[in-house]
């Protein structure tokens, strides 16, 4: 099982927090997808990844136990 972490807007989208779902062995652009489908939250393409508080690519195979955050781009001054 992975958790899986939503960050400013998103989690708005999402709806949640933070979500428990297997998605051990698919990547995280395969992720992106699910999400988008299953929870509604879109840009995730210019959102940051982090598996295990490290940021990742899109091809990043998840493991197992890992936790995935989404971090979108803020802004401030």
């Amino acid at each position: 099982m992975n958790k899986i972490l939503f960050f400013a807007h998103l989690r708005d989208e999402a709806g949640h927090e933070s979500v428990e779902i297997e998605v051990a062995g698919k990547t995280v652009a395969e992720l992106k997808q699910i999400v988008a489908e299953k929870y509604g939250v879109q840009k995730l393409d210019t959102s940051m990844t982090a598996i295990n508080e490290e940021f990742s690519s899109n091809d990043e195979v998840i493991k197992e136990g890992d936790t995935i955050a989404f971090i979108p781009p803020v802004s401030g001054g």
